[in-house]
């Protein structure tokens, strides 16, 4: 097959495919071994399926009922592009009976579309909105595998962790925020077997880029003295100042992160400190970050005496603390992107994330939400979090608890040895 991420190459038929996944799915499941025909991407979801033991007779479960749904999607980013969205996939989805999905960024579904009878067929396996679709949570399924590998995906017949989905082919890529680069959500097409096309990949695909486009035309300018600092789940912070944006390196993002903390200004001997584990390290080493990092920036927007930012900051994790304590943990938690600087050693950034990760951490477990401590704990940074998991144990309904608890004890015994 020319492109591992197409299901199923012009010319290939369609039937013996679907009898050999049929044939390799259940080989997986009785011995834990891929076979052919089975994609790389497809085995390596399977495996994360099977690690976070997806179900393989399940459906996915409803997280948002009725009004919740209506609230959170009216505020979603996405919300804007659905007009567009709409007018770009509504005749292909009705000519050819097929769904077309919007999720955000957890794999919940947001918007399901299409023609009714096709929504019945649909509604068998929870392919509705408001339910949650994420890998974590609903096995290998185009928006989800999306999300989670940051790439257009297509999923074709038993090539779907669930069995309930094996007579679906579905297409799905990410939609990003242009300004941030973080993934909102997903587009999705969902149907029969005429979509494990390379042209259904490439053309949700097409439309994934449309949103972002239209996002970049929707947003506000950024104010002309206002500077944007983006480090949550980024290696590298991304600075957008006087219409440019900028990639920081690993030390030039942690010293920004300090610097936005405290808008005050700090010392030198006091930056120091902030940045760096290794007490032999010399105020010259850090002059000479700071003047790289100023001949990047310009004079202007890196001061010194103290070293200070020469404009006003807007940052990710700021937003995040800022709507935690308005009280809008659901705000919060779609704002959290992941750790701050998760590589980073500096002392100051530790402890920014700490502080980060245990507020929001305690704000979930408060609520209480079964919806949100699934998004906590089926992050890559919520995976091994006990107590969320507990949580979240806790506040599922009996029938859904099963899964999380294994993980509980899992966890414990981990923990405990």
């Amino acid at each position: 097959m020319s492109d591992a991420w197409v299901a199923l190459e012009s010319g290939a038929d369609p039937t013996e495919r679907i009898a050999a996944l049929r044939r390799a799915y259940d080989a997986y499941l009785t011995v834990g071994r891929v076979e052919r025909p089975v994609r790389s991407v497809v085995a390596d979801s399977w495996r994360r399926s099977a690690r976070a033991h997806v179900s393989p007779e399940g459906t996915a479960g409803v997280e948002l009922d009725a009004d919740a749904l209506a609230a959170y999607r009216g505020s979603h980013p996405l919300a804007r592009v659905m007009p567009l969205v709409r007018e770009l996939m509504g005749s292909y989805a009705m000519d050819g009976e097929h769904l077309v999905a919007v999720c955000d960024a957890h794999g919940r579904l947001l918007w399901v579309e299409g023609p009714d009878a096709t929504r019945r067929k649909a509604d068998r396996m929870n392919f509705v909105p408001g339910a949650r679709w994420a890998e974590a949570v609903a096995g290998t399924n185009a928006p989800g595998t999306a999300i989670t590998v940051d790439r257009p995906v297509q999923v074709f017949a038993a090539e779907h962790f669930r069995q309930p989905v094996h007579a679906w082919t579905c297409a799905a890529a990410p939609i990003h925020d242009p300004a941030t680069g973080r993934v909102l959500g997903a587009v999705d097409i969902t149907g029969g077997n005429r979509l494990a096309h390379p042209h259904s990949l490439a053309f949700v695909g097409a439309v994934a880029r449309a949103a972002e486009s239209q996002l970049a035309l929707l947003a506000p300018p950024p104010a002309a003295d206002r500077v944007q600092l983006s480090a949550l789940g980024r290696e590298e912070a991304l600075l957008v100042a006087g219409g440019r944006k900028v990639r920081l390196s690993r030390r030039h993002s942690e010293i920004l992160v300090v610097l936005a903390h405290r808008p005050g200004g700090v010392g030198g001997d006091e930056l120091l400190v902030e940045l760096y584990e290794d007490e032999s390290v010399t105020p010259v080493t850090l002059r000479a970050e700071l003047s790289r990092l100023r001949g990047l920036l310009g004079p202007e927007l890196l001061r010194s005496r103290p070293y200070r930012i020469g404009a006003p900051v807007d940052t990710d994790f700021d937003t995040v603390v800022r709507r935690l304590a308005s009280g809008a943990v659901t705000g919060a938690l779609s704002g959290y992107a992941g750790p701050l600087l998760p590589a980073s050693q500096a002392p100051a950034v530790g402890r920014l994330r700490r502080r980060l990760e245990d507020q929001l951490r305690a704000a979930l477990i408060a609520r209480g939400d079964p919806g949100l401590l699934a998004d906590w704990a089926y992050s890559p940074w919520g995976e091994n979090d006990l107590p969320v998991w507990r949580a979240l144990a806790a506040a599922l309904p009996v029938q859904q608890r099963p899964s999380a608890l294994a993980r509980v004890h899992e966890l414990d015994a981990w923990q405990r040895s």
